[in-house]
């Protein structure tokens, strides 16, 4: 069995565990019930240590309240809602404000702080973890009773593959993503400033002064933004003359992707590598801009900018409701999305 279960900690009266996977080769996941949130993921670097590239708590209760929402699956909906005011076939819809201004990752309760169910499977180069809920209609204000399933297939060879599908009984609006903090260094020794990022991105969505799409597309040639060309990810990322940083105080952007809707990062000295694949035409990079107050698994509080986000998601919904299309899920139809990350080294 290459799956082992452990009750880690108690919500409300509902445990909560982790499911930890690990092949002969040393490769290992672990994953919460809670919010879904992957705590670990072990990869060697080039002289063949094993260590975290994941951030994570070190009190297992810190995952409860996750004010940072580390490793965690984020829904209904990823992103900031403008004001959180939505309109679907002619009915309006307040969302709690959880962003200031603004509805945020799900709102107040969202799946990143629901115990999910949990079914395992195992093959022969694969351990299938299968999560499953039903957000209630008008949870966090959200139209329709929605069916949701998110499985993690953790294969032998450093692969991880998230499918999210859900089904609802009325129209609503879904945008799911992943909120892991990667940092390739390993158990978060270095900023991600010192790693090399490239994307296959040619416009980011312009935010306002609230971090808001306006619906306005950004074109990133030779500008901070441009990482068509493997960059240092610190090279411009305090280049305040460009607005957009400004506002962002670094980079927290929605990066529209090209075809291949790949994303590749590396570190130059441990030598490993992570390329995302993904069915979606955006992606957020946040290069963690502000200080965290939560120690994490190294005993320390990680410092500003030593973890990066790939959430990989349709347009968050901006002003005067732009991109609120992107997200409908109607009634009966079903919505999908997958990324994969891979984990390799450098030759």
């Amino acid at each position: 069995m290459r799956c082992s279960q452990n009750i880690v900690g108690v919500l409300g009266n509902e445990n909560i565990i982790a499911y930890n996977v690990k092949f002969e080769n040393n490769f290992e996941v672990e994953i919460l019930n809670l919010g879904g949130v992957i705590t670990k993921i072990i990869t060697p670097d080039k002289d063949n240590n094993f260590e975290n590239i994941v951030l994570g708590y070190k009190n297992i209760n810190d995952y409860i309240e996750n004010p940072y929402y580390y490793g965690a699956i984020i829904g209904r909906t990823s992103g900031r809602i403008c004001e959180g005011h939505i309109k679907i076939e002619d009915k309006e819809y307040k969302l709690n404000k959880n962003y200031g201004l603004h509805q945020g990752h799900g709102g107040n309760f969202g799946f990143n702080h629901k115990i999910w169910d949990v079914q395992v499977k195992e093959k022969s180069d694969c351990v299938s973890l299968i999560l499953s809920r039903k957000s209630p209609h008008l949870e966090e204000n959200y139209p329709g009773n929605l069916d949701v399933e998110v499985t993690f297939n953790i294969y032998e060879n450093y692969k991880i593959e998230e499918v999210y599908k859900c089904k609802s009984d009325k129209t609503t609006i879904v945008n799911m993503t992943n909120h892991s903090y990667f940092n390739l260094s390993g158990n978060i020794k270095r900023p991600v400033t010192d790693c090399y990022l490239k994307l296959d991105s040619d416009k980011i969505l312009e935010l306002d002064e609230t971090c808001v799409p306006t619906g306005r597309e950004i074109n990133i040639d030779n500008t901070p933004f441009d990482f068509k060309k493997l960059k240092l990810i610190g090279k411009d990322i305090d280049n305040k003359s460009h607005r957009q940083i400004e506002i962002g105080n670094g980079y927290d952007h929605v990066f529209l992707l090209n075809e291949n809707k790949k994303i590749y990062m590396e570190d130059k000295i441990s030598k490993r590598n992570m390329t995302i694949k993904t069915n979606q035409e955006c992606v957020v990079i946040y290069t963690m801009n502000y200080e965290h107050e939560k120690t994490s698994y190294t005993g320390k509080v990680p410092p500003i900018r030593h973890g990066i986000c790939f959430e990989t998601q349709r347009p968050p919904i901006g002003r005067n409701m732009c991109y609120l299309e992107e997200s409908l899920l109607k009634k009966g139809e079903q919505y999908e999305q997958k990324t994969e990350y891979i984990f390799n080294l450098v030759k």
